[in-house]
């Protein structure tokens, strides 16, 4: 948690730097890409403070009011931040246009390329560290903001290789050019963050959890004499919670069908990243048509 925490702080901290050095960059050259940089930096910090506010929400304990805890803002936050890109990426295509429309002036390019090139090897450098960090500890949060992170860095690449071809070439349109093919980069960024938050709130199946959680069900039923049916299971945030039920021989007896639902529970549990915490449902053979026979599904 201190490690999550520090690297949220960091990273808020480094990005009103960056938004202050971007803009101190955009007034003395009055770069169209320069400009879109700032703009996204403002962003990204609306959003870094909203993913801050939103990872101490994520350490609360369950509650009475939230039984399975509060990691789920992660979901929240992710989307949130994806909505901020896209806001900036369509801020930077209009301020891209207007620039190449109106052909403004460019001035002291060479102290600002500097400037952005400074920028872009920090945020390089603290966007690969908050993906590290966030997937080894399976922080939503803090793996969707280094991926924002890392779209200014590619946000800041565009806008150096714009100068860097308006220095050499004197032709001043390469600058809104190269901010029109940054905004179409950061748009994609921002779309995957929006879906994979939209797939986590709509309790979308992760296809790898699903595949595992079978071939685990499928080798201990079938070594035990049992079937199983109606497995379920979604990400809270910061853990799977897995349901499933297992139907025993007639005659077996509850001890025993719950010594051995326990047992697969446990393997269940200690098999899926984070962690997972699964329900087994208990039936028996003889009457378990009879009970489901409305229900959908059939005993795998």
């Amino acid at each position: 948690r201190r490690a999550l925490q520090f690297a949220m702080s960091l990273s808020l901290a480094v990005g009103v730097v960056m938004f202050i050095l971007k803009v101190s960059a955009y007034l003395l050259t009055g770069s169209a890409g320069i400009l879109s940089d700032a703009a996204e930096s403002v962003v990204h910090v609306a959003a870094v403070a909203f993913a801050f506010v939103s990872l101490r929400l994520s350490f609360k304990p369950a509650d009475d009011s939230h039984p399975y805890g509060h990691a789920k803002i992660g979901f929240f936050s992710a989307g949130f931040e994806g909505g901020m890109i896209v806001l900036a990426a369509l801020y930077i295509v209009y301020e891209s246009v207007h620039k190449w429309l109106l052909g403004l002036p460019l001035e002291h390019l060479g102290l600002g390329t500097l400037m952005i090139a400074a920028a872009a090897a920090i945020n390089g450098a603290l966007g690969s560290y908050l993906i590290w960090l966030g997937r080894r500890e399976k922080s939503l949060i803090l793996e969707a903001n280094g991926k924002h992170v890392l779209t200014d860095f590619w946000t800041s690449a565009a806008v150096l290789v714009g100068l860097g071809l308006t220095i050499l070439t004197g032709w001043k349109s390469w600058d809104p050019i190269c901010g029109l093919a940054m905004a179409g980069n950061i748009l994609w960024a921002g779309g995957g963050l929006i879906r994979s938050a939209f797939g986590g709130l709509m309790d979308q199946a992760d296809p790898a959890v699903q595949r595992q959680l079978r071939e685990i069900l499928d080798r201990e039923t079938a070594q035990r004499g049992l079937v199983y049916h109606q497995l379920r299971h979604r990400n809270v945030g910061d853990a799977h919670i897995v349901d499933v039920h297992l139907i025993f021989p007639e005659g077996t007896s509850l001890v025993e069908a719950h010594r051995q639902a326990t047992a697969i529970e446990e393997i269940m549990e200690g098999a899926v990243q984070p962690r997972a915490f699964v329900t087994t449902h208990l039936e028996s053979m003889a009457d378990h048509d009879e009970l489901h026979r409305h229900t959908d599904g059939e005993a795998q």
